[in-house]
């Protein structure tokens, strides 16, 4: 069986680690508890934080306890990690609900009822938010000299720039978490991105100055890159959500089923949990018959399926059949829903029954009733995914995806919504 610190080599997953030596003899000696920590910095995590959350789900994979740390007082200071500026401060009533629901979304990947090695969620302000400032100050912030906290980078590259001594002091609120952890759940092992190297070091640097004979380590995954050079988990719409609500599972799956044939194989390794010979073989595919895309179909479908579950793998898969071939009417009113967010929209009385050109006109699909009479007669114009060239037709009842919404499109990609209320 492959050492689960080998199988983490082999996916590209350890940016840098405090001790590989240490920390292999430890984990082949016991079961330990390690942690990551998710800031409610949004009311949503997002693909960016899929990696530390599927780190945790392969130790406990593993055998090993992962604690899932929600920074409810971190969240209210702000993380200058990988920050030019200032964050924005969120007030304590909307941080506390955002961390909820982080708790929510965390509960999709770790196993808090397993037998043997159950996860466990924490929150960082049921300890920092009961410490005074005297307390704070003697018995932590004494353990951490300036030069020390000067020099580490997410600090130091923001020097020029300024940083408040709120941002200033959260490598210490990081590194009481990990010495609190350590003492109340015997946690040995913090993991994170590589921005977050400084912090964790923090951490162990104050576990060493704090406890005797302390042992454990830190490691971190690296960032996220993209081949063309654009920034990962972005896209036109913005960031890609794990919340369904924010990102649809439509819109997920496009992400992945997009993935650049110099990515996919890095990804299969990040974000999935094949097999070492199902990823080499896919990458042979990807070599000999890329336009098949078999690697970025298996990628779509196993990091879909584990976000947002098999039914809604599916519903994406026929959303995508469907506007291909355009046979827009195998789809359900749902689908449509899915499919089209974000598509220009006019929302109609369902008594309306419009004339085929006015309504090219008013989306503004066609300019003026004459260009839309000649787009219909030059077969432009499809309903429902049906080219329509006659110039007198009125949409009715009988073009409406199950009385909610009728789909027209002209040209190739150029799409209108009609919603019924």
């Amino acid at each position: 069986m492959t050492h689960l610190l080998d199988d983490l080599s082999f996916r590209g997953l350890i940016q840098q680690q405090t001790d590989e030596e240490g920390l292999r003899e430890l984990l082949d000696q016991e079961k330990i508890s390690l942690y990551s920590g998710f800031d409610p910095t949004a009311d949503s995590l997002h693909i960016g934080h899929l990696l530390p959350i599927l780190m945790l789900r392969r130790f406990q994979l593993a055998g090993h306890r992962p604690i899932a740390l929600v920074g409810g007082a971190t969240g209210l200071i702000g993380d200058p990690s990988g920050k030019k500026a200032e964050r924005t401060l969120n007030n304590e009533e909307i941080v506390r609900e955002w961390s909820q629901k982080i708790k929510n979304q965390l509960s999709r990947f770790l196993d808090f009822e397993a037998d043997e090695n159950p996860a466990i969620m924490a929150n960082n302000y049921d300890w920092i938010g009961q410490m005074n400032v005297i307390d704070f100050l003697r018995d932590v912030g004494k353990n951490f000299g300036i030069n020390y906290m000067l020099a580490k980078d997410t600090v130091s590259s923001r020097i020029e720039t300024g940083i408040s001594y709120t941002e200033f002091s959260y490598m210490i609120l990081q590194s009481l978490d990990f010495l609190n952890l350590y003492r109340n759940q015997e946690c040995k092992l913090q993991i994170g991105g590589s921005d977050q190297w400084g912090n964790i070091t923090s951490g162990l640097e104050l576990i060493r100055k704090s406890e005797e004979n302390a042992k454990a380590f830190g490691l971190t995954i690296p960032l996220v890159t993209k081949a063309d050079g654009t920034k990962f988990g972005k896209t036109e719409g913005g960031a890609i959500w794990l919340d369904k609500e924010k990102t649809s599972a439509y819109e997920f799956y496009q992400f992945w089923i997009n993935t650049d044939d110099r990515d996919v194989v890095k990804y299969l390794k990040y974000f999935t949990f094949l097999s070492k010979e199902e990823i080499e073989e896919l990458a042979e595919k990807t070599e000999t018959a890329p336009e098949k895309r078999e690697a970025q179909k298996r990628l779509a479908e196993e990091v879909t399926v584990l976000v947002h579950g098999r039914e809604a793998f599916e519903q994406a898969v026929n959303i995508s059949k469907a506007l291909f071939s355009g046979d827009i009417q195998e789809l359900t009113a749902e689908e449509v829903k899915v499919g089209f967010k974000g598509v220009p929209s006019l929302e109609l009385e369902q008594t309306d029954e419009l004339p085929l050109v006015d309504v090219l006109v008013q989306s503004k699909l066609s300019p003026s009733k004459r260009q839309a009479r000649e787009d219909i007669t030059n077969g432009a114009v499809y309903i429902n995914g049906e080219r329509r060239t006659d110039v007198g037709a009125v949409l009715s009842r009988e073009d409406r995806i199950e009385g909610q919404f009728t789909v027209i499109r002209r040209g190739k990609k150029k799409y209108f919504l009609l919603t019924y209320k």
